[in-house]
């Protein structure tokens, strides 16, 4: 995979998908100067003896404690040591990386006091692969993520562990294997390293590009059990979906024509369909997927904006020679983000559930019953579908709104926080939830479209239905089935249905 050249403050998320999908990472060097610039400013304030918080006091609440000339670096050191109070079980190799090239890029600003050679060590961990294992509960969202940013820090100082090729060492040993020795941290740069959102938004655009990956393959089982289920194309014609005007539903209702035109099922019932009116997770899936398409492309565009801003505390001016204290590093914005997508992901294994409910229903879908030529002997779909209403109801239960809890911290000195950590993280499980429930749907819509052979789909569905039967054969006789579920899950977790589809057939989410 080709390295990406973060340009700081101007990354695309084309570039960020790319780093959590394991590109390397390489930084502009036109920004070094700045860098260079705001570190000299950091050691006027020393020099000049002004109290600047976090600079020469101490943190949170105890602010107002002036530190001595002499223990500055042992502050900024202490910080670290005592922030890194995580727990739970360790964050995703890809979720670090990236949350490392986002920590990278914002301290590459030069609006953050810390010296080039910090900026050069976190830089070279990354092209090394050496991933600091960070505990992946412990931040409220502000004031930054304290806690996993404190056990990245740690590990630059040799403290904790590091994550080599899958394996946990020591990470003084990890850093001693690569030639590389403890950072020594300067006035500032502990707080740097800490304060900001990365963790919190390296979890949501992980959710973001998962949610992106399981939507577009979602549009095309949507399409695919349309055609098992005999249903019209009338609904996807794009006259009714620009009189509602909402962008996703237009590119959602394109995305099913494309993907059905050209289909001899379709053709064959085209005169002669009985049916005024296919249910609603047939005939709305414009509504519903395009509705969804539009929630993530809002918080794709809040998440772009927070990859490329700076969101330590204080931000420091090099051209006024300025420490100005904020509140960048409170992550309400990826709160509202990643409870934008949690919806998302919820609604598009809630419809594809029902198409499931749907196919398996001879009443509605007018196939076999559980689409087992043998019901009664066989029980076919039946229990598939038990499991993907499970999965739905686990994705209702971790929908609820994350960024609507707060509690107050550091003695009511960080009285109100955005809990955007606890809503980030759930995003993966719940992609994962939902990849299932179109895996499961994968699997029930071409059993569906097998029972009306020698008719065919269209030419992008009876592809992804080849793709599909390579691994997967038809459902004759009731066999042990977690193993298709499996590998039909795998089909959609790597996006093999949208590379079978023409690249124009489905829209994008982040760009």
């Amino acid at each position: 995979m080709i390295d990406v050249q973060l340009q700081p403050g101007d990354a695309s998320l084309t570039d960020w998908r790319a780093v959590y999908r394991g590109a390397g990472v390489t930084l502009d060097a036109a920004c070094n100067e700045r860098i260079v610039q705001s570190a000299a400013t950091v050691q006027d304030i020393v020099a000049r003896s002004e109290p600047v918080y976090g600079i020469n006091t101490g943190f949170g609440k105890l602010a107002s404690v002036r530190i001595d000339p002499a223990d500055l670096a042992r502050l900024q050191r202490n910080i670290v040591l005592s922030h890194s109070v995580g727990i739970g079980d360790p964050t995703p190799p890809a979720i670090v990386r990236l949350m490392m090239a986002l920590k990278l890029a914002s301290l590459a600003q030069g609006y953050s006091g810390v010296q080039l050679t910090t900026v050069e060590r976190l830089r070279e961990m990354l092209r090394r692969g050496l991933i600091p294992t960070i505990p992946s509960q412990g931040s409220v969202g502000a004031s930054g993520d304290l806690a996993p940013l404190a056990h990245m820090a740690a590990a630059m100082l040799g403290v904790g562990e590091i994550d080599v090729d899958g394996a946990r060492q020591p990470a003084i040993e990890a850093l001693a294997a690569a030639g590389l020795s403890p950072l020594q941290l300067g006035p500032k740069e502990g707080l740097a390293l800490l304060n900001g959102t990365q963790f919190s938004t390296a979890c949501a655009l992980a959710g973001l590009f998962d949610a992106e990956n399981v939507l577009r393959a979602a549009l095309i089982t949507g399409a695919l059990s349309t055609e098992a289920a005999r249903g019209s194309d009338a609904p996807f014609d794009p006259r009714i979906s620009e009189l509602r005007r909402h962008r996703g539903q237009i590119d959602a209702a394109a995305a099913i024509q494309r993907l059905m035109a050209g289909s001899m099922i379709r053709a064959s019932h085209r005169e002669d369909d009985e049916r005024v009116q296919d249910p609603y997770c047939l005939r709305c899936q414009p509504q519903v997927m395009g509705a969804a398409l539009d929630v993530l492309r809002q918080a794709a565009t809040t998440l772009a904006d927070e990859a490329n801003g700076v969101t330590d505390n204080p931000l420091i001016f090099a051209a006024s020679g300025e420490a100005l204290s904020g509140g960048n590093f409170h992550a309400e914005p990826v709160a509202f983000a990643a409870d934008m997508i949690a919806l998302a992901v919820c609604e598009i294994g809630s419809i594809a559930e029902r198409r499931i409910a749907m196919l398996v229903d001879p009443a509605l879908s007018g196939l076999p019953a559980f689409l087992t030529p043998k019901p009664g002997l066989n029980s076919g779909f039946m229990m598939p579908q038990v499991t993907a209403a499970a999965l739905v109801s686990e994705n209702k239960q971790r929908a609820y709104p994350a960024s609507v809890d707060s509690i107050p911290t550091s003695a009511n000195q960080e009285d109100h926080v955005s809990m955007a950590a606890h809503g980030a993280r759930r995003l993966q499980a719940m992609a994962a939830n939902t990849t299932n429930i179109i895996g499961i749907e994968l699997l029930a819509a071409a059993q569906g479209c097998d029972f009306h052979a020698p008719l065919t789909s269209s030419a992008p569905l009876e592809r992804v239905r080849r793709l599909l039967r390579s691994y997967i054969p038809h459902l004759q006789d009731d066999r042990y089935l977690h193993p298709d579920i499996v590998l039909a899950t795998d089909l959609v977790a790597r996006g093999a249905l949208a590379e079978s589809v023409p690249e124009a057939a489905l829209p994008w989410v982040c760009t």
